[in-house]
């Protein structure tokens, strides 16, 4: 056996070391970075080898060119001659065992110090800081998937932290709004009590008053069971064939005393029969969140536009009402939980902000999707459903 075939022996002896370790798989790699260290590795052990088996040959050569010149006691370059002689072998493979050794040693080093670079950088995703991770040029790709994932980390930190201030703003808010009509009821039946000569009429009075803050005490209330539904429960959508032009007429029948209050008028324009397969209960939900959004939001002595037309299986719906323009950051804010356009906290019409986020969870389980826009003191909200369930 030559020199060669002695090193492809030694070379296959490594290569087989290493898939018995598991750190080859049938020389493939699941990691792009650990299968170019490897690649790496190997393209500098064959040039190395090459170098190796150059040196040897140069030896050799360089011994008999000068043997028939020099290979003399009396020459002073007997004896460099002689122990190139005995060595011509043993020092090439000295020199590639050690060469072998180094670059070995250097893959190994260079390895350790991409799972330091690594480590570190998942150690900085959690990072609130807004540098970036940065990596050697061979991580460029993991670079960028860390990155990302910093990126997504922080955002939804950062969301959740507004979502959990928000609600905790929400629950001071409501404990306050809780206090005050419950202030009032006990103020105006303790003087009922009181007063035994009050009128008729103004018995009357302070029983409609005590009467109207008891049911903005079970408004408030309500919220609290509907931010409790919200946040511990997932909504469970049973479906069956409904008509939906019949469920938006009894919706505005239902809704005709709210609209009086504010001198408005809704217009439906629909089709005289429309079907849709879906959640009848929850789309109900959706629609009377959209048009108590739509009442509470309009001017008065104003119109409440809802269509609906069928195209390509699918359905659309339209309200429309008029108020005040929305400005662009609080419209891409409407469908967030817990989010109130109103931010004065005496409004009646005030709720926990929930209707809207409801609506569009409820809406984009059916399959669908539904998105809001304002602009010259109108607000349009559109709904986009499947006519079938999928």
């Amino acid at each position: 056996m030559n020199l060669i075939q002695k090193i492809k022996v030694f070379l296959l002896r490594i290569r087989y070391r290493f898939q018995d370790l598991g750190i080859l798989d049938s020389g493939e790699f699941s990691n792009p970075v650990v299968e170019k260290i490897w690649k790496r590795t190997i393209r500098t052990l064959k040039i190395y080898t090459v170098i190796c088996i150059l040196l040897l040959f140069l030896i050799l050569q360089m011994k008999n060119i000068l043997q028939q010149h020099l290979w003399q006691e009396t020459n002073p370059y007997y004896y460099l001659l002689h122990f190139l002689d005995q060595w011509r072998y043993r020092i090439p493979a000295f020199l590639y065992a050690i060469g072998c050794m180094a670059i070995i040693f250097r893959a190994f080093r260079q390895s350790v110090h991409y799972l330091d670079y690594a480590l570190s950088a998942a150690q900085k995703i959690a990072d609130e800081q807004q540098e970036l991770i940065i990596l050697p040029s061979d991580f460029k790709e993991i670079e960028t998937q860390f990155n990302n994932v910093k990126l997504e980390v922080r955002n939804n930190t950062r969301a959740a932290k507004e979502a959990e201030q928000r609600k905790n703003d929400l629950v001071v808010y409501l404990a306050h709004d809780l206090k005050t009509p419950l202030t009032s009821i006990i103020g105006y039946l303790s003087l009922l009590a009181e007063e035994k000569e009050i009128s008729p009429e103004l018995q009357q009075k302070y029983l409609g008053i005590a009467l109207s803050k008891a049911e903005r005490l079970e408004d408030l209330i309500n919220e609290f069971f509907e931010i409790t539904r919200f946040n511990l429960t997932q909504i469970v959508l049973e479906y069956s064939t409904i008509n939906l032009t019949r469920l938006l007429q009894q919706l505005l029948h239902e809704f005709s005393p709210m609209l009086a209050e504010k001198n408005l008028t809704c217009k439906l324009e629909t089709e005289k029969d429309i079907y849709i397969c879906c959640d009848g209960d929850k789309m109900q939900r959706v629609f009377d969140n959209l048009l108590r959004n739509a009442v509470n939001y309009s001017y008065p002595e104003t119109e409440i536009v809802i269509q609906v037309e069928l195209e390509d299986e699918k359905v659309h719906l339209q309200f429309m009402n008029h108020g005040n323009t929305i400005p662009e950051e609080k419209l891409n804010r409407l469908f967030e939980q817990f989010f109130r356009l109103d931010s004065s906290r005496g409004s009646g019409s005030g709720g926990a902000g929930l209707g809207l986020a409801i609506a569009k969870e409820i809406v984009e389980q059916h399959g669908g999707s539904i998105h809001a826009s304002s602009i010259n003191q109108k607000i349009i909200f559109d709904v986009e459903l499947p006519q079938t369930s999928e």
